[in-house]
This record gives structure tokens, sequence and C-alpha cells, in this order.
């Protein structure tokens, strides 16, 4: 839709539908490929046939040995974070593609560690990192010590080969986007249930802290911090539960009976939108949630779209255009599937539901409506629990510098990174 919209004039192959209907528009490519290699008019190369290839990570990773009589003047990944595990056969079938140029478009070139930035430029030009033990070796085990020297250097080598642009760089006439959070403080019965739940995990934390001091004082008993690693998994479900307390409790508790403030918050929030005539998207990463928000919604007689992961990928480009182009008030979608590939400029309020540990996920979000084609003012509501973990999240991101801020200049909070003195902190008052 978009190459038709901005260069008509192209010829488009879309590698979609059965294996054999993908088997069959390969052949066709590859046989075009092969014929049009070398031929010239009057001196200069000619090319007759498909203009441009389109197909999902997930169908290349079954069809790339189909593609193997095929040859690309450019290969372009678009959300380039779907190759940052090296060791996935996805990454695995896009690196055997053959092509004269290379690119790779992403918001997010590193979310937790290192080796994501690596695999991209495996991609785009493999050997300029060297072997990925060498680069671990000599920038990845130095940068997370805390090394700067190391960083700049990594940043020196990768920068000229980096294009970042901001959305205030290259869209002048982008309306403006206000960004505000929005408390719900809890009362009752869910206050006690989260409570409850965040003294325990303080306690087991604080053990596992002191525990760990006595040992490094010489004495034996206590936790390691290869211990502390494998039961970050745990503590990181408790972090989880923590978050859907706020949420909601019956997210936990299926015959939770008592309030639910941010729900409440929410609700709100839509119908100041539609008060003013706009159209609101409500993100969350919780679909459970999601359907929860959806049922109050129902009872108010209010019409939404949903999509989350089980959405199929026809259905979703079918309802954001409905949503696009009718007066439906509300679309409530899952942040990890919604997050990307959705043009969703219709509406001009974003509200999202709970925090997530990276901002530039969020962000991306956001962007599904604050993009090109926005002609309205776009408001983004975060709701926030208030005197939460969820608020501590926000002071975390404030606070804490990731790599990627070194490396490409984005700023956000690794999960993976968290330290035990982080997860105290996340359970300590914000001052």
């Amino acid at each position: 839709a978009e190459c038709e919209k901005f260069a008509g004039d192209l010829t488009v192959e879309v590698v979609a539908g059965t294996k054999a209907q993908r088997r069959k528009a390969i052949a066709t490519v590859a046989a075009q490929s092969q014929e049009n290699d070398g031929a010239t008019t009057n001196g200069a190369t000619t090319y007759d046939g498909t203009d441009v290839v389109i197909t999902s990570y997930d169908l290349l990773r079954r069809d790339v040995d189909d593609y193997a009589a095929c040859h690309f003047a450019l290969m372009a990944l678009d959300e380039a974070q779907y190759v940052k595990n090296p060791a996935a056969l996805v990454t695995r079938a896009v690196k055997r593609v053959e092509a004269e140029h290379r690119f790779a478009l992403t918001g997010t070139p590193m979310e937790n560690r290192l080796s994501e930035l690596w695999s991209i430029f495996d991609f785009l030009m493999p050997g300029l990192l060297g072997p990925y033990a060498r680069f671990r070796e000599r920038f990845e085990l130095p940068i997370v010590g805390g090394d700067e020297d190391i960083a700049r250097r990594l940043q020196a080598l990768v920068g000229p080969f980096m294009l970042r642009r901001l959305k205030t760089q290259v869209l002048s006439d982008l309306p403006e986007k206000l960004e505000s959070v929005v408390y719900a403080p809890m009362t009752g019965e869910q206050l006690k249930l989260y409570s409850a739940h965040e003294q325990r995990l303080r306690e087991e934390l604080t053990r596992q802290k002191n525990d760990k001091a006595a040992k490094d004082g010489g004495r034996k008993s206590g936790m390691s911090d290869a211990e502390f690693n494998k039961s970050k998994v745990q503590i990181l479900a408790e972090l989880t539960r923590l978050r859907q307390l706020c949420c909601d409790p019956r997210l936990l508790y299926e015959n939770y009976k008592g309030p639910a403030a941010k729900l409440d918050a929410i609700c709100d929030l839509v119908d100041s939108a539609m008060g003013g005539g706009e159209k609101a998207l409500v993100f969350s990463q919780f679909t459970s949630f999601l359907s929860l928000i959806a049922d109050k919604l129902d009872a108010a007689g209010v019409r939404y779209f949903t999509i989350t992961g089980a959405t199929p990928k026809e259905e979703r480009l079918e309802l954001v255009n409905r949503f696009n182009a009718d007066d439906t008030p509300v679309f409530l979608i899952s942040l990890k599937a919604g997050g990307t590939g959705l043009n969703l400029t219709g509406a001009s309020v974003v509200i999202h539901a709970d925090p997530w540990w990276n901002a530039a996920a969020q962000d991306q979000a956001t962007d599904r409506a604050h993009r090109i084609g926005q002609t309205h003012v776009v408001s983004v509501e975060r709701v926030i629990a208030k005197g939460t973990i969820e608020e501590r999240i926000l002071a975390l991101q404030e606070a804490k510098s990731d790599l990627a801020d070194q490396v490409v200049g984005a700023s956000g909070v690794s999960l993976a990174s968290l330290s035990r003195d982080d997860l105290v902190d996340l359970l300590s008052p914000v001052e």
C-alpha cells in the first residue's frame, strides 16, 4: 500500500500465501534476476520485471533455500531488531540472501545487550566488528563494566555507518506531541494486596543482599552472584505480579471484587477524548488487562477494535483501515503486537495503561499515531499507580543510562541488566 502511494511506478511482489504460491513467486523473481544480469541498453544497465519483493521474517526463514537463485541489488530490513539474536534461525536466513547493498532500519538497535548491535552489523558489514567472541572480549565486557573510553571507541567505529534521525529533524510540520503522567492512587483491598506482595518481595531481596554482604565479609553463608542471577527469573516474575496488581487485581485473583483505580482512570481518559471528538489508542503489555478494559467499554456502550498477538496479520490491516476511516472511538492494542507496523493517524490520544521497562518500546507504540499523516496535536497519557513499582520504573528510566545511550545516543532501561541493588531500589519509596 505504501509503495502504491509513494512510488506507483514500481512493480511490487508480496511473497505470501501457501508454500506453493510463495515458491512460484520466488522462482519468477529468480528467473527475472538471471535474465537481467548484465543486460544493457546503449551502455546502461536495464531491468525488466519485479522491482520490489516484500516478505516477512518468518516466511523468509521458511523459504530461504528458494532464494538461493535470486540476486538482489538491495536488501532492506525493516524493524531490524528481529535479527538481534545471532543464533536465531531467522537471523541466519536473512544473512544467506545475496544482495549487493544492505540496509537496516530500526528504532531500537539495542534493547538489552551489545550483542544485538553486533548481530545487526554482522548482517550489514560482516567482519567490521570481528567474530562475536572477539567483540565480546574487546568491547562488550569492558563497556558493561563501565569503561567509557571503550564505549567511545565503539561509537567511533560504528558511527560512520549509522544515520540517526529524530522526527523533529525530518518532520518539521509534524504536529506537537504532549506527554503527561496520570496518577491513579490505589485504595482499599487493591492497596492491601499490593502492599502485602511488595513487602514480601522487599524482605526477600533485602535478605539476599545481607547474605551477600556477609559472604563478602568472609563468612561462607549467603548467595553468590551466580545464584542471584539464577533466582532473578523468579524475582522478575514477582515484579510482573506487582505490575498486574497495579493494573487490576483480577489479573491475579479471579474472585477479586474490589476497586481498580487504574481501570477507572483509563475509562475517564477515554470519556474525555470522546467528549473532545478525538479517537484514542490504549496500549497495555497485558492482554488480559485489555480484556477488562473492553468489558468496561462494552458496559458503557463504547465501540472499539482490538489487536493482540493472536490477531491475524490480514485482519490487523483491515482493522487499522476501518479505524482510520470510520468513527470507532477506541483501539485496544497489546504493546508487543502493536508497537510496530501500524499506521493509526486517525487517533490523536495515546494512553499507556502500564509502563514497560524499555521506554523505547513505548515510544514506538506512541509513534503509531504520531507519524506522517497526523494532522492533530497528539496527547500521550501514561497511567501510573501512585506510590508503586510503576512510579519507580519511571524514576529508573530517568536515572539509569543504559548501554545504548553510550553507543547510539538512545536511552532506556535494560531489564536484563538490572542488578540486585536496582531491584531493591525498585521497591523503595520514591523521594
